[in-house]
């Protein structure tokens, strides 16, 4: 047990000027179960000895000062390790699951703005759950050090904790007994395209049409247009400021600055320079993705599966791991155009082309009125489900929502069947069904559950070619698996 307590010892000549990422501090959680990357730079040629429990490793470093190396598998272990660095120390870490959450401001919400932060203060004496949150910005290379500390969940700290990443993982705490890491790697406003690699979009094909179609929306960016613009709505924002206050009213939200928010976000790449590479290549069980508003705009929709899907392609290779990745479809919310269900589509179809993915369908539990809904608590446990069944092999009601399997037209309409459908229920009226003939026009259309179909059809349409359901910004969800988990939207 002595030798435990001694969890990573790197030793090296007095000379060496040893550095290691942000992500190696106090409090830290190791993955268990994989093999465990360390490194970081020293002297050019210095050697570097890793040992833990038994396994001694040793690494040189190059002569750029580099050097890396890679420890064998560890087990699960609550007790308070130590990780012993030159003269250097690292204390308390743990052994158990990591994950990483990023995204824009839905996976940067913190806790105390999501609901029932009272409650959820109360139950935070969870020293086995940590996060630590990457405090980098954009920038045009590819950084190695990263910015942040690991935190001990307690109620004094839980509040900073991204909600969505927060109940993901106490949910998987709670079920798997064992610690849990969380990196939140996030930034509000923020498009898919600043989270992938440079490299990665510049050698896709499919989206050499999406780079044309961003120059020129560019070219339209007036900045002196919308810094009057963002004038003009902050001041019309104190005076509802002072009115709140003066009604005991909740604050509004200050309006988004344009300009700082293209400055933040960085060009093509720049949050995956700042904020994603310095992590790699941590060990991790996987990734959850929270984003897609900054992309539902008409121009940009279209493109998000291939874009989701070179995200997770880009991250795993450069990981050298295909981890587990899931992201959250996005939930109902009052968005003008056709981009916010065509995003909802694309995620829908990404996971045909994703392996080893999952999603967590929130169509019933947004906020018409605000793009961040303070339910974190059933989004963050929804993507525990898809990981506790998923990744874990637990037994779970299910992993997510009814997903469309089959849309069979007969005899004036349409049989469809769908995957995770057992149980299969509406909640009220089952609306939300449309169908179209040769015509192209959608009706409205009247649904049946039978067992574990659903039978469409409308009087107006006697030969439908094509049906969807919930194709909205702001649906009502009206179908639901018996887990209680609502059906995404889909077309055929």
């Amino acid at each position: 047990m002595k030798s435990l307590l001694s969890l990573l010892l790197l030793t090296l000549p007095a000379s060496a000027a040893l550095t290691l990422p942000a992500v190696f501090s106090d409090h830290l959680v190791l993955q268990s179960g994989k093999p465990v990357p360390v490194w970081g730079t020293a002297d050019a040629n210095a050697e570097v000895v890793v040992s833990i429990a038994g396994q001694k490793k040793t690494a040189k470093a190059d002569a750029e000062g580099k050097w890396s190396l890679k420890l064998d598998p560890l087990t699960a272990s609550a007790e308070p390790q130590t990780l012993a660095i030159g003269d250097k120390t690292i204390n308390d870490v743990l052994v158990g699951e990591v994950w990483l959450g990023s995204g824009q401001s839905n996976m940067a919400m913190t806790v105390q703005s999501s609901n029932d932060f009272e409650g959820t203060k109360a139950a935070a004496n969870l020293p086995q759950i940590r996060m630590f949150t990457e405090g980098s910005g954009a920038n045009a290379t590819a950084q190695t050090q990263g910015k942040g500390a690991w935190v001990v969940c307690s109620p004094e700290t839980v509040g900073r904790f991204s909600a969505t990443a927060f109940f993901f993982g106490r949910t998987l705490h709670a079920e798997l007994k064992t610690p849990v890491g969380l990196i939140n790697s996030s930034v509000g406003g923020t498009p898919i395209e600043s989270w992938i690699s440079p490299e990665a979009q510049q050698a896709s094909e499919e989206l050499k049409p999406f780079f044309a179609t961003m120059k020129q929306e560019d070219a339209k960016f007036d900045e002196a247009k919308a810094k009057a613009l963002y004038e003009k709505q902050v001041a019309k924002w104190t005076g509802d400021v002072k009115k709140a206050k003066a009604d005991g009213k909740p604050l509004p939200r200050k309006p988004r600055d344009p300009i700082a928010t293209r400055e933040k976000k960085g060009n093509f790449g720049g949050l995956f320079n700042g904020k994603i590479a310095p992590l790699i290549p941590y060990a991790i069980r996987g990734a959850i993705w929270y984003q897609g508003e900054a992309n539902s705009p008409d121009a940009k929709a279209p493109f998000y599966q291939h874009q989701l899907t070179l995200l997770a392609k880009d991250w795993r290779t450069r990981w050298n791991d295909e981890f587990a990745f899931a992201w959250v479809q996005l939930p109902n919310f009052t968005r003008a155009g056709e981009g916010w269900p065509l995003v909802r589509e694309q995620m829908l179809n990404a996971l045909s082309t994703i392996p080893n993915s999952g999603m967590a369908i929130t169509l019933d539990i947004g906020d018409p009125k605000d793009i961040h809904p303070k339910n974190k608590q059933d989004v963050g446990y929804r993507l525990a489900q898809w990981a506790l069944g998923a990744v874990y092999q637990k037994d779970v009601p299910a992993i997510c929502g009814p997903l469309i399997d089959t849309a069979t037209a007969k005899g004036g309409e349409f049989v469809l069947t769908f995957k995770h459908a057992k149980g299969l229920q509406a909640k009220g009226d089952l609306t939300g069904f449309e169908v179209a003939g040769a015509d192209g026009q959608w009706q409205p259309a009247e649904a049946k559950i039978e067992s574990e179909t659903v039978i469409v059809s409308a009087k107006a349409v006697a030969e439908p070619k094509s049906v969807r359901y919930a194709w909205k910004d702001n649906p009502t969800a009206t179908l639901f698996n018996g887990a209680g988990m609502p059906a995404s939207p889909f077309r055929r």
